[in-house]
């Protein structure tokens, strides 16, 4: 998934999964990333490049969300939305909003951290995709946030603020710097992201809704206005919607680039790297070619770099997940055993709601490739109750998983369910069949609508049935087919997850633990020249 630095040229989307809603900051040789989180743990990725086009994550700097109450259970569609990042005065400042409290900042002295815990600079419902400014020409320090109409009936606005120069406090009330619904035609307005260039104060905002809308650029010579506006982005001819929401950046050689996001529904919010320039018709900037996205373009001005992508493959040494996996809400200890060897060894956690994996918030999650794609993972069922289960998860607003159940009586059953968007509960996708051992390879074959197939290898030679025996040597029985093609769906703000989960009904004592090992995702659609 990673770019062949040898190639001249650069193919979008750059970043190939969800994404979403990106900023970015150079400092010196150095490119950053931060993306919303909504109500994932660890919260607030970072990522790290040297090219704009191979990006590596290095860590997060959200270890949990706050209020922990509020996140103990999964609020997708809480938490951070949209973060902005900035370095000033040596240090790294990540501002978000969430919708039902307020903006927040973290900071830190290096970008992996120690981040300082999260500080409520101003309380609100709504208050949403703030972006902070501090001024070096005048010492003093600004804020402009948008509107959620879901917490506080406003939208299509954009709200600014003097800010104290130590980021922990705003000096004003705050003022309508850019109203949207005097602008005709504009809808939707949000996402600012605040910057000084050339003597103007300019706001880069998106409008015109996710899946459909424009990039915008505002400027004034006063923070506080009055701005005008153009729009310096958009879908046009291309087959890139929504091509919008992002951040700015320039090289050391002084070249300009925008990423920003497209939505790609299940897939979530993938990142484009689009070339920009200023002095466009009254030195306004041009994005893309002459304000449409770019599929392909010649790559930046920068040193080549060895491909890299975000890790998706885990051995979980030492029972620890990889930075790329995330938990559905705030984790409680003794969900997952550290220990000495390979291999990630989940509690199956007793709960209610044991029908209905998006109600739980054990579930431990990572992206969706962009690209078709097969997942596989070894997994072991070890001594438990009746009851107690675990395995491989798409999910979405409506999921399916397959994995294995321990039954009444002891024995281990390979099953496969699923639940619709409207369903309260989750159905047998197939019949439940024998797993010798307690142990499956599960797979999961994803095509380029994110349409799954699922499919076992129990290495049980006497199940002939449906075998679909793929060569590649996992198992002696080869991977059987298992249920109807699953259609994988987002969910509110976020495209579909893998998931790995272990759980058990609702009892007494202890239900047992499930061992996930040799977590792989293989594109199945070459991508090195991206």
């Amino acid at each position: 998934m990673s770019a062949d630095p040898a190639e001249p040229v650069y193919r979008n989307p750059v970043l190939d999964a969800d994404w979403s809603d990106p900023d970015v900051i150079r400092v010196g040789d150095d490119f950053y990333l931060t993306a919303s989180s909504f109500g994932r743990v660890p919260g607030l990725p970072l990522l790290h490049s040297r090219d704009l086009v191979n990006w590596t994550l290095v860590g997060h700097a959200l270890q949990r969300l706050e209020p922990e109450s509020e996140f103990a259970a999964p609020r997708h569609d809480c938490g951070v939305w949209a973060p902005s990042l900035r370095h000033h005065d040596g240090r790294f400042w990540i501002f978000w909003g969430d919708p039902d409290r307020g903006v927040f900042q973290v900071n830190a002295p290096e970008i992996r951290g120690p981040w300082t815990r999260p500080h409520l600079v101003k309380a609100g419902k709504g208050l949403i995709d703030p972006c902070p400014l501090w001024d070096d020409e005048t010492g003093e320090a600004y804020l402009v946030h948008a509107w959620a109409k879901s917490r506080s009936g406003v939208k299509n606005r954009l709200t600014g603020h003097r800010m104290h120069p130590h980021g922990t406090e705003l000096l004003d009330e705050g003022k309508v710097i850019v109203d949207g619904d005097r602008i005709p035609g504009w809808f939707t307005l949000e996402g600012p992201k605040l910057y000084r260039h050339d003597g103007w104060f300019w706001i880069f905002a998106p409008a015109g809704g996710v899946e459909t809308g424009w990039q915008g650029a505002f400027r004034s010579r006063a923070f506080f206005g009055p701005y005008e506006e153009k729009v310096v982005l958009e879908q046009k001819d291309t087959d890139v919607n929504g091509s919008h929401q992002g951040g700015w950046v320039r090289t050391p050689s002084g070249e300009d680039w925008f990423l920003h996001f497209q939505q790609r529904g299940a897939y979530g919010r993938v990142v484009h790297l689009q070339p920009m320039r200023w002095g466009g018709g009254g030195g306004w900037p041009v994005i893309g070619d002459d304000g449409a996205p770019v599929a392909e373009h010649r790559r930046p001005d920068l040193p080549p770099q060895p491909p890299a992508a975000p890790a998706t493959d885990d051995d979980f040494p030492g029972g620890r997940p990889g930075r790329q996996w995330q938990w559905t809400a705030n984790p409680r200890d003794g969900w997952a055993t550290h220990h000495s060897a390979d291999g990630l060894r989940l509690t199956c956690v007793r709960t209610p709601d044991a029908h209905d994996l998006r109600a739980l918030p054990n579930v431990l999650t990572q992206r969706l490739p962009g690209t078709p794609c097969t997942v596989e993972v070894d997994l072991r069922l070890d001594d438990g109750e009746p009851g107690a289960r675990a395995g491989l998860a798409v999910l979405g607003d409506a999921y399916s998983w397959i994995g294995l159940q321990r039954g009444p009586d002891g024995t281990v059953r390979l099953v496969h369910r699923f639940a619709e968007t409207v369903a309260d509960q989750e159905r047998d996708a197939a019949p439940a069949r024998p797993a010798p051992g307690g142990r499956a390879r599960l797979r999961v074959d994803i095509d380029a609508g994110a349409r799954c197939r699922f499919s076992y290898d129990t290495g049980d030679t006497g199940d002939t049935a449906n075998t679909a025996d793929t060569g590649d040597g996992a198992g002696q029985g080869g991977f059987r087919p298992s249920g109807q093609v699953f259609a994988a769906t987002p969910w509110r703000w976020v495209g579909a997850l893998l998931g790995l989960v272990a759980l058990a009904p609702t009892g007494q004592g202890h239900a047992g633990t499930a061992t996930f090992t040799q977590f792989r995702i293989r594109i199945q659609e070459k991508r090195a020249d991206r």
